[in-house]
């Protein structure tokens, strides 16, 4: 089979490539069940997980392959019959004894990288992985569970030789009206036994990826279908973190990490290989366990002391959007404890239930098969899914009061411009003040900052409809290639617009001036990250021509996926955002956003690339070629350069024309005059001359901070008032963040515990004020930054304390 050397698989640490390992093209992983368990002692995940695996399109015999794509094996067959979208039932498990002990030799099967050989003849199933201690791996016997060896196999699934590969083969390609039964019986294989009289699995790993041969297989066809991976994570793995909440109790969460998932459980992290999961997991009493299954879990007792929750999903989607939060969080807006023990067999019955009716058969998906939510009426009535907020303690009354009644609204908003929901249920979690970003979205569950809790509700709310926006882009339709990051980010952030200003009901002329108001301060922001940043990461389609192409196993390398500066870089929302915004004004933006509908109906449950969107539209709108805009120049003029599109430049001077600029402009000039009037010390300056100021949005103070920043000088009496004038104290993260420039810019020694207090409760926002700290080289600026660091530097995101430690130490 083809090597690993080809993948550069040590990679020199000084690149910033992330390696996606997995051998896609060869073996596609169709379904995982994760059976684990959080010790929050030892700040480890430890259990197993089951693959159920299906050969890619190969030849039988060694090397050889046939006609190989780069999406994974799909059955597309449309659904017409009924579809039950309430639970599976969970059977109990067989009690399946796992290692003693996680140590990679404690089964025998581990072999050393001096005997493991890349170029050996035999088989070798490639999964990406990194920071987990892999104990032990093993072919289940799947015909030992009775249920299962009642599926006919017909003779496109037989298999004489491997019985056990025909029944794995007939179960993961039962149609989607049987996908309850389909859960219960890879929960029973799950827990069958290990093949008899056969030597352990061999398996080996590297710092990107697990190996697993079985000796004398030399084709995927012969390998084996289930197998069971015996691991534990490690406390420093890159997946997730364990932490602290603001209340000081022991937490963990997975982050978004640029390395994924891959060190929380051996998976494929190739967007292609899309799959479904289930999960059982066992935490202590008093902690809960939100996770991106569709499903609302009710703990269940196990072990004294734990409870098990259990989650699954039923469309696949790639392994980098399974998320978990284990803590002792509190839900908004209950009185009475978070979650009821289950004791019933029936811990289902709250779940909505929708099915099928005749007129749903007209609807017809492009799809692989699933449970689609598109294809069922009442799902497509449903402006609000069910939705629930949670939060540690010290936030719940803010979250009760700013994002439970927001949430409905923009849940509203969304579905009135693109129609059904993706997923049947959210929950939104204020994570710990680590978290390096505002928020992040994954099916049925979104992180939110403590960041957006402050001022008044535009930031908060603003960002709910952007991570709402992902329901469609970025999870229902998501990028084949990684690099086409702007694919997800653009289209929220445009989108994020389109939602808040139905949420505030704003008439077409107060929508349009904000929206041209938001554009200016998102111009201004991709202006500076263009002259201050690599152009290197300033490309959205950093691969051009040879975007979505991977190698002959299914393997590739994302682009500058692990370089630290670009974790905090917003080329691709902003420039991504731009792009849609000029198509928009070619258009028009109600036809714009229709074909959006239209796109999403018929690419939802499917990955793309730029040119199927591009394409779509241009076909949609022919004379859009008649003035020059086709599929070269767009990537010429957007995608595939550094440079700030001339488009975009003229846009530009329109906005600043628009009247909440012009009122800002004329605010600025009242602060600049009230600045240099009276004599340094003067009567007159410490009283001040009378002027009245407008009262401004928060994003025209956001503008307002920014003009002033640009000012050379500004006197102390100007910033007291300016932050009396305005509270800028008590202002959303935006507006503190550029008040706190403005203090240390001019040295503004009153405001430095604003300083302290920004840099230590939004880190998801101070990263580069770290900086504008340090250049100055004031010394007591400087302590301040050390200090701030000092004091949070253990609970920060490893990526964003990496980036502050470069600029300070």
């Amino acid at each position: 089979m083809e090597s690993n050397r080809d993948l550069d698989v040590d990679l020199d640490p000084n690149k910033d490539d992330l390696p996606l390992r997995a051998n896609t093209n060869h073996m596609l992983v169709r379904h995982y069940v994760l059976d684990l368990t959080v010790h929050f002692q030892r700040n480890v995940f430890g259990g197993s997980i089951v693959l159920f695996l299906e050969p890619g399109v190969v030849s039988s015999k060694q090397g050889e392959l046939g006609s190989i794509s780069n999406t994974p094996v799909q059955n597309r067959s449309q659904v017409s019959s009924k579809h039950d979208v309430s639970s599976p039932i969970t059977p109990e498990p067989n009690k399946v004894i796992p290692p003693e002990e996680p140590s990679r030799l404690s089964g025998g099967n581990y072999v050393s990288s001096v005997l493991w050989g890349d170029e050996s003849e035999e088989f070798t199933l490639v999964l990406d992985c990194c920071d987990l201690t892999v104990s032990k791996v093993e072919e289940l016997d799947v015909t030992t569970v009775p249920d299962l060896k009642k599926l006919d196999v017909d003779k496109q699934h037989a298999n004489t030789d491997h019985p056990s590969s025909g029944l794995v083969q007939r179960l993961v390609s039962m149609p989607s009206v049987c996908w309850r039964l389909q859960h219960e019986l890879y929960v029973q294989c799950s827990h069958s036994s290990t093949v008899h009289n056969v030597q352990p699995l061999r398996f080996h790993t590297d710092q990107w990826s697990l190996q697993i041969r079985k000796e004398g297989v030399c084709s995927p066809h012969d390998f084996p279908r289930a197998v069971r991976i015996w691991y534990e994570t490690k406390p420093t793995g890159g997946s997730v973190r364990w932490t602290k909440d603001q209340d000081g109790r022991c937490c963990v969460y997975t982050m978004g990490s640029p390395i994924n998932n891959r060190a929380l459980f051996p998976c494929q992290e190739p967007p292609v290989a899309m799959s479904t999961w289930q999960a059982r997991v066992r935490a202590p009493c008093d902690y809960a366990v939100l996770m991106s299954g569709e499903n609302q879990a009710f703990p269940k007792p196990a072990e004294t002391g734990f409870l098990q929750w259990d989650y699954y999903v039923t469309m696949p989607m790639p392994a980098s959007t399974f998320t978990i939060a284990v803590g002792q969080w509190l839900e908004a807006g209950v009185k009475h404890p978070n979650f009821e023990v289950e004791k019933t067999d029936k811990p289902f019955d709250k779940e909505p239930s929708f099915s099928l009716d005749n007129d749903d058969q007209q609807y017809v998906c492009s799809h692989m098969d699933y449970p689609c939510r598109f294809m069922v009426s009442a799902a497509r009535a449903q402006t609000v899914i069910p939705h629930r907020v949670f939060a540690p303690p010290c936030h719940l009354q803010q979250a009760n009061d700013m994002v439970l009644p927001l949430l409905p609204l923009c849940l509203t908003a969304a579905h009135s411009v693109l129609g059904v929901h993706p997923f049947s249920r959210l929950d939104v979690f204020i994570v710990p003040s680590g978290f390096s970003s505002l928020g992040m979205a994954s099916p049925h569950i979104v992180f939110l900052s403590q960041s957006v809790l402050t001022g008044e509700r535009n930031l908060c709310g603003a960002r709910l409809c952007h991570e709402i926006a992902h329901s469609w882009f970025g999870l229902a339709i998501g990028a084949r290639d990684w690099t086409e990051e702007w694919i997800s980010e653009g289209f929220a952030t445009y989108l994020e617009d389109v939602f808040w200003s139905h949420v505030q009901k704003l008439d077409c002329r107060e929508a349009e001036e904000q929206r041209q108001l938001k554009a200016l301060l998102r111009w201004r922001r991709l202006s500076d990250e263009l002259q201050n940043s690599e152009e290197e990461l300033q490309v959205l389609r950093p691969n051009k021509e040879n975007t979505g192409e991977v190698s002959e196993s299914g393997a590739s390398v994302v682009k500058h996926a692990l370089n630290p500066e670009k974790l905090f870089m917003q080329v691709h929302y902003l420039k991504g955002y731009f792009l849609l915004k000029f198509l928009a004004d070619q258009v028009g933006e109600e036809k714009f956003l229709d074909f959006f509908k239209v796109f999403v109906g018929k690419f939802h449950g499917q990955l793309i690339l730029s040119q199927d969107f591009l394409q779509t539209l241009l076909d949609t709108f022919p004379g859009m070629s008649s003035r020059g805009i086709t599929l070269e120049t767009i990537f010429s003029d957007w995608l595939d350069t550094p440079e700030m599109p001339e488009w975009l430049r003229d846009a530009c001077s329109e906005w600043l024309r628009t009247p909440a600029v012009q009122e800002v402009k004329g605010e600025v000039a009242k602060w600049i005059h009230f600045s240099g009037s009276g004599g340094k010390g003067s009567k007159r300056k410490r009283a001040g001359p009378k002027v009245n100021f407008k009262e401004l949005s928060p994003e025209q103070l956001v503008l307002l901070l920014e003009f002033l920043l640009e000012e050379p000088k500004l006197s102390l009496s100007t910033l007291r008032l300016l932050q009396t004038t305005y509270n800028l104290q008590a202002q959303d993260a935006e507006v503190k963040h550029r008040w706190c420039e403005l203090a240390v810019k001019h040295k503004n020694t009153a405001a430095y515990r604003d300083v302290e207090q920004f840099l230590i409760h939004d880190q998801a926002m101070g990263v580069y004020l770290y900086g504008e700290l340090m250049v100055q080289e004031d010394a007591r600026q400087q302590a301040l930054a050390r200090h701030c660091l000092s004091i949070i530097k253990d609970d920060m995101d490893q990526s964003a304390r990496s980036v502050v430690e470069e600029m300070i130490l």
